[in-house]
C-alpha cells in the first residue's frame, strides 16, 4: 500500500504537493554543480525528483533559468517546472505560486543524496493521520533535518520569507505545531555543498558508511 491509499476506500484524496527546491547557485562547489553529480547512476536532481514522483503526488520543481543541465537531468519526468532566482525565498514563492493554495506542501531540498521515496511516504503517512501539524524529518540521533511538510495554513508565512535562510523562521515561530518523523541513519541531515563533502561522502559509501 502506498502513502496515499486507504484500506477501506482506495486512494485517499490527500491535498498535498511535493515542492523540490533546485534553483540554488551551487556556489560552494567551485565551478561544478552539485545537483548533477552522479548518485546511483543518475544526476542527483533526477534521483531526488524521482523519489517525489514515486509518492504518487504531484511534483513541482523550482529551477534556475541559467542551469540548462538541470532541466536536461529531468527530461521525460512528469513534473511541473517553475523558474526562480537562486535565493530560497524566491524559489519558495515561485513554487508555491504553482500549487493549489488549499494543498499542504512537502518541501524537499534537491541536494540530499540519501533521501528515498520510502522516507517521503513515511512522512506523508504521518501527515495523513493529523494534517493540522507540521512534520519535520530527523536523523536517527534526533537532529532536525529535511524534508518538511507544511500544512496549507503555513502558506502565508512561507510566502513572506525574505532572503536565503529557508523556512527556519517559520519553523521557529510554529515550534509548538511540529511533529518529528525519524528517518534511518543520517538521511534527513546529509546534504553535500562542497567538493570535499562529496569526496568524504563517496568514500563512506564505498566503505559501507552509515546512511
Amino acid at each position: 500500500m502506498n502513502a496515499t491509499e486507504s484500506p477501506a476506500h482506495g486512494p485517499a484524496p490527500l491535498k498535498l504537493t511535493v515542492l523540490v527546491l533546485a534553483a540554488g547557485a551551487s556556489s560552494r562547489m567551485r565551478g561544478t554543480d552539485k545537483l548533477v553529480e552522479t548518485v546511483g547512476g543518475m544526476p542527483l536532481l533526477r534521483r531526488v525528483v524521482l523519489a517525489g514522483i514515486g509518492t504518487g503526488l504531484p511534483v513541482v520543481v523550482a529551477l534556475a533559468q541559467d542551469r540548462p543541465e538541470r532541466r536536461e537531468a529531468l527530461q521525460g519526468l512528469s513534473i511541473e517546472p517553475v523558474f526562480a532566482c537562486g535565493e530560497m525565498s524566491d524559489s519558495l514563492r515561485a513554487g508555491l505560486g504553482r500549487i493549489d493554495p488549499t494543498h499542504a506542501v512537502l518541501l524537499l531540498l534537491a541536494d540530499m543524496p540519501e533521501i528515498e521515496c520510502q522516507d517521503l511516504c513515511k512522512m506523508i503517512s504521518a501527515y495523513s493521520l493529523a494534517p493540522e501539524f507540521i512534520y519535520r524529518a530527523t536523523n536517527d540521533m534526533g537532529h532536525d533535518g529535511h524534508p518538511v511538510i507544511f500544512p496549507a495554513w503555513a502558506r502565508p508565512a512561507l510566502m513572506g520569507i525574505i532572503g536565503d535562510t529557508g523556512a527556519k523562521a517559520v519553523l521557529k515561530a510554529h515550534a509548538h505545531s511540529i511533529r518529528h518523523v525519524p528517518l534511518p541513519g543520517l538521511r534527513a541531515t546529509t546534504d553535500l555543498d562542497t567538493p570535499e563533502d562529496w569526496a568524504k561522502w563517496r568514500k563512506a559509501q564505498a566503505t559501507g558508511g552509515h546512511n
